[in-house]
């Protein structure tokens, strides 16, 4: 049989559902009861997980917030984390991925020196490299005394045209919901400058980290090549005014599709996984809109 044939026996059960999202969690990781549309296959986890770093590998490259060097040799911008993490993937009317998220969760402590934040360009200032590892260190602290997971969140990276619409804002909550859905999830976000990111968390919730009453600031780094900050927050606490929309997205990926891999695969191929089709479009008129002005 062939790849393509392959990938379409694997996909009919999931066919027949609508999906706007999809939703990829860590390889071998337990699947929380309120998903209701389970499917487990190594392969098309490891496929969809591929085309997601393939998306997210081609927009951080025209946005210049990586270098070409920094891509494998199919596209893609693969970390070691992807594997550990949850994605949440939004396809488009023809399928194909046109936003995506990682929320990456701890099940116990974790060290500064293992967190992405450590590697910034921040933690090699004199004046206050010493102070992000604190503040960092406080928010680890933090969500262990209120029994949370601590994680960090990354891997954003929306389709340009979309980027003037609400996408940007609903890929976010869908966060929060998938967050909440893992039964709560507190810590941090390194969070670009660039076309408005990081000021869209802040109306989030989102907040800048504090050590000894001291906010650490924005940063340059030239990895990104982009103004950073980094931000702090707590599932548990959206802004008020975004609940309702959280609560009604955590609905909608309770029936969405999670597919699960038991071990990990390696795709003989480098071309784009075969996505989910057909598409059902009643969310797109709720959720995307022109934004004003």
């Amino acid at each position: 049989m062939d790849r393509t044939n392959t990938l379409k026996s694997i996909t009919q059960s999931l066919r027949d559902r609508p999906a706007e999202f999809v939703i990829l969690p860590p390889i071998g990781a337990p699947i929380p009861g309120a998903f209701e549309a389970v499917e487990t296959s190594d392969r098309l986890h490891a496929e969809l997980l591929s085309s997601a770093q393939r998306f997210r590998g081609g927009i951080y490259l025209e946005d210049g917030a990586i270098r070409p060097q920094q891509l494998t040799a199919d596209g893609r911008h693969e970390l070691p984390v992807d594997e550990e993490s949850w994605h949440i993937l939004t396809l488009d009317h023809e399928g194909s991925i046109c936003a995506c998220l990682r929320v990456h969760q701890e099940m116990g402590g974790r060290d500064f020196e293992r967190l992405p934040v450590s590697q910034s360009a921040l933690t090699r200032c004199p004046d206050w490299g010493g102070k992000l590892r604190q503040a960092v260190e406080f928010e680890i602290a933090s969500a262990r005394d209120a029994q949370l997971h601590f994680g960090d969140v990354g891997g954003w990276a929306i389709a340009t045209e979309r980027r003037r619409t609400l996408e940007p804002l609903r890929t976010i909550l869908a966060g929060y919901s998938l967050m909440q859905h893992l039964g709560g999830v507190a810590g941090i976000v390194t969070a670009t400058c660039k076309h408005g990111s990081s000021q869209i968390l802040r109306k989030l919730g989102l907040r800048p980290l504090q050590a000894c009453g001291e906010t650490i600031p924005g940063y340059y780094d030239p990895h990104y090549d982009s103004e950073m900050e980094v931000l702090s927050f707590d599932s548990r606490r959206p802004n008020p005014r975004y609940k309702a929309w959280i609560a009604e997205l955590r609905s909608v990926l309770s029936s969405a599709p999670v597919v699960r891999a038991e071990r990990r695969y390696r795709p003989a191929s480098v071309q784009p996984a075969v996505v989910l089709k057909p598409w059902n479009p009643m969310f797109f008129p709720r959720h995307v809109r022109p934004l004003a002005g």
